[in-house]
């Protein structure tokens, strides 16, 4: 799975800690999937699994780290109570979700056992993978949006995804970086957005685990250099086979820079969180992707 080691600024994010109301009596009545897709109880599902992971790796951050750790970072008082906020936000999300879930009739998926060891290598680590997880969280509430039935899911899905942006913009603002780097935002599909939640996951209660499959991982030899105009080199240049293009899937559309000899050129006009995925072709269709995506951050 991509390591989240390598990003490349000092990082902390701000929100308010807010009641997300979920409605949950018409949500019901509207549980039918379309053919070969998502109920909007899965996707309810789905999104507690993110809120779920998410909600632990604060909870067991600020467990390991104390506030002059995040002092030593240069963040002032108000600062770390404005990070602590993030964690009481996403907590409030899994209780919500948990009672919504559970007026339709469906069992909740439980939190599963997780590995935030490499994202606890030391405070600094902490607040830079805080940045990736929140642009994930956004990533995964839009790339969910068009697959809701129920407007008041989607209503609700909406009403978190926008403190899941305020987290991100804040986390920006922090780092020196533009927080408003694009005009838009990136969605991603569940099937991305679990294979980047799946690196800290260790294993999951029975009954808690998604129907859904992770892509191989990227493994590349210079991470650290995913910049526009770089060359990214793969460690493997056999692998995965078939791989023909580095697709950098971002704000304002995606990019395909052809895969030669297991190099890549990053391409000019990327800004803020940027997923790269190997694909087949000039497609970031699941049945097209070979491996990621990995997040990289251009600006």
């Amino acid at each position: 799975m991509p390591s989240v080691r390598s990003a490349l600024n000092l990082l902390f994010a701000l929100a308010p800690a807010v009641a997300v109301a979920l409605p949950t009596q018409r949500i019901v009545a509207r549980q039918e999937a379309p053919a070969g897709g998502l109920s909007d109880t899965d996707i309810l599902q789905f999104a507690l699994t993110a809120e779920h992971l998410e909600s632990e790796f604060y909870k067991q951050g600020f467990a390991k780290f104390p506030a002059s750790d995040f002092q030593a970072l240069g963040l002032s008082d108000d600062q770390i109570k404005s990070l602590m906020n993030v964690g009481q936000t996403e907590a409030i999300h899994v209780s919500t979700l948990l009672s919504t879930i559970s007026a339709t009739g469906t069992k909740p998926v439980e939190p599963c056992q997780y590995n935030f060891d490499a994202a606890f290598a030391d405070a600094k680590t902490m607040v830079a993978t805080a940045r990736v997880l929140e642009a994930v969280g956004v990533s995964a509430y839009l790339g969910a949006a068009p697959l809701v039935n129920s407007s008041d899911v989607l209503s609700a899905a909406a009403s978190i995804v926008t403190v899941e942006a305020r987290h991100q913009a804040f986390i920006r603002v922090a780092s020196g970086a533009e927080p408003v780097p694009a005009a838009f935002d990136t969605a991603l599909g569940p099937r991305a957005v679990f294979t980047l939640a799946a690196q800290f996951i260790n294993s999951c209660p029975e009954g808690s685990n998604l129907n859904i499959q992770p892509f191989p991982a990227i493994a590349l030899q210079n991470a650290a250099q995913a910049l526009p105009g770089q060359t990214l080199a793969l460690a493997d240049a056999a692998q995965p086979e078939g791989a023909q293009f580095c697709a950098f899937v971002a704000p304002g559309g995606n990019q395909f820079a052809p895969l030669t000899n297991g190099n890549c050129e990053v391409p000019q006009g990327l800004q803020g969180e940027v997923y790269m995925m190997l694909t087949k072709s000039q497609s970031i269709d699941d049945a097209e992707v070979l491996a990621g995506p990995s997040v990289i951050q251009p600006s």
